[in-house]
C-alpha cells in the first residue's frame, strides 16, 4: 500500500480506502463487512467511509460492529462520516449547527467510537450560512468529536467562502474535498478545484472511480443478473450510464479502454483505479466492493501504477477525445 498526505493536513492516509456507499446493509451484512474490512486493514488499507445517510444509518451501525469485532487498534485507523440527510423531519437534515452536532453524535454512536476522523459537509446547504456550518465544525474539533471537516460535491466558490471565513476569523477551515472523479467525469477535479489545490492545498477523497460499475467493463454487453442497474432504485442510473445517446458512446470507449489493460497486464478495473491515483491531487481513491474477490481485485491496482508511463496516459487520452482507433501507440 502507499500512502499520502490529506493535502496540506499532516494525516497520511492509505492511496486506497474502503467506503461502505450502496453495498454495507444491502449487498454487504454483518459477516461479510467483517470480511471486507479484514482484507483492506491487511492489505494497508487505514481509512473507511461512510455516512449518516447510507441505508439511513445501517450502513454506519454495521462498520462499527465489523471494527470492533475485529478489535482494530483506534490509532490505526481513520474513520469518516458526512452530514446532510439526516432524515425526514426538518431539523434532521441540511448543515445548521443543530442537525451538524446530532449527525456527528448519531455517527458517533453507530459507528461507536469517540471521534470522527473526517466529517464531510455531504452536499453545499443554500438555506443555511456557510458562516453558521463553519462555526460548528469549528465547535466539534474544539470539543474533540471531529479532527477535521471537509466539504462533497461543493462547486469551487462555496469552498473558497467557508476557507476564507474560516481564516479570518481564526476558526478551522474545511481540509478535503469528496469529489466524483473518474475518466469519465473529470471536470471538477481537473479544472473547476486547481486553484483550491494552488492555493489551499486542499486534500481530496475520490468516489466512483470505476463509475459505478462501467469501468469495469460489466455492463459492454448486457447487464449482468444482480448488479444495480437492475435494481428499480437504480432505473435512473441506468438511464442515464446505458440508455443515453452519452452513455452508448462511453460504452463504446471502454471497450476501447479493454485493449491497454490488457497491454499492461493489468484489468480494466485495476487501470481505472490507477488512473486516478496518477492524479497528484487525489489523497485517496474509495474503493466499494460486494465480496473480498471484487475488493482483492481493486487492491491490486497499487501495483498497476507503476505500469502507467506517458504512453498508456496518451493512448488513454486518445480514447476518452474520440481519436481514431489508429492513432493510438500500442
Amino acid at each position: 500500500m502507499k500512502y499520502r498526505y490529506l493535502g496540506k493536513a499532516g494525516l497520511n492516509i492509505s492511496a486506497l480506502s474502503l467506503g461502505s456507499w450502496i453495498n454495507f446493509g444491502s449487498k454487504v451484512d454483518a459477516k461479510d463487512a467483517i470480511n471486507l474490512i479484514k482484507l483492506a486493514y491487511d492489505n494497508g488499507v487505514n481509512f473507511f467511509d461512510n455516512a449518516e445517510v447510507y441505508k439511513d444509518g445501517l450502513s454506519e451501525t454495521i462498520m462499527g460492529n465489523a471494527i470492533q469485532k475485529l478489535g482494530l487498534d483506534r490509532d490505526t485507523y481513520c474513520v469518516s462520516s458526512k452530514v446532510f440527510w439526516g432524515g425526514g423531519l426538518p431539523t434532521q437534515r441540511g448543515l445548521s449547527a443543530k442537525h451538524i452536532r446530532d449527525a456527528c453524535h448519531n455517527s458517533l454512536s453507530r459507528l461507536q467510537v469517540d471521534y470522527l476522523d473526517l466529517f464531510f459537509c455531504h452536499r453545499p446547504d443554500y438555506n443555511t450560512p456557510i458562516e453558521e456550518t463553519v462555526w460548528a465544525m469549528n465547535v466539534l474539533i474544539q470539543q474533540g468529536k471531529i479532527l477535521y471537516w471537509g466539504t462533497s460535491e461543493w462547486p469551487v466558490q462555496q469552498i473558497v467562502r467557508a476557507i476564507e471565513f474560516a481564516n479570518k476569523n481564526n476558526l478551522i477551515a474545511p481540509t478535503m474535498e469528496q469529489p466524483k472523479y473518474n475518466m469519465l467525469h473529470r471536470t471538477r477535479l481537473e479544472h473547476d478545484y486547481l486553484d483550491l489545490f494552488k492555493y489551499y492545498r486542499y486534500g481530496t477523497t475520490i468516489w466512483s472511480p470505476l463509475a459505478c460499475g462501467l469501468l469495469t467493463g460489466k455492463y459492454n454487453n448486457n447487464i449482468p443478473k444482480n448488479s444495480r442497474l437492475t435494481m428499480p432504485e437504480y432505473i435512473g442510473m441506468k438511464q442515464e450510464f446505458l440508455d443515453s445517446e452519452e452513455g452508448q458512446a462511453n460504452i463504446k470507449k471502454i471497450k476501447e479502454l479493454v485493449h491497454i489493460a490488457d497491454s499492461i497486464e493489468c484489468s480494466l478495473t485495476q487501470l481505472s483505479i490507477a488512473w486516478c491515483l496518477c492524479n497528484p491531487n487525489v489523497s485517496t481513491v474509495i474503493l466499494g466492493a460486494s465480496n473480498v474477490e471484487q475488493l482483492q481485485e481493486n487492491l491490486m491496482a497499487v501495483n498497476c501504477m507503476e505500469k502507467i508511463n506517458s504512453a498508456v496516459i496518451e493512448n488513454i487520452e486518445l480514447i476518452l477525445n474520440n481519436k481514431p482507433k489508429q492513432e493510438l501507440n500500442f
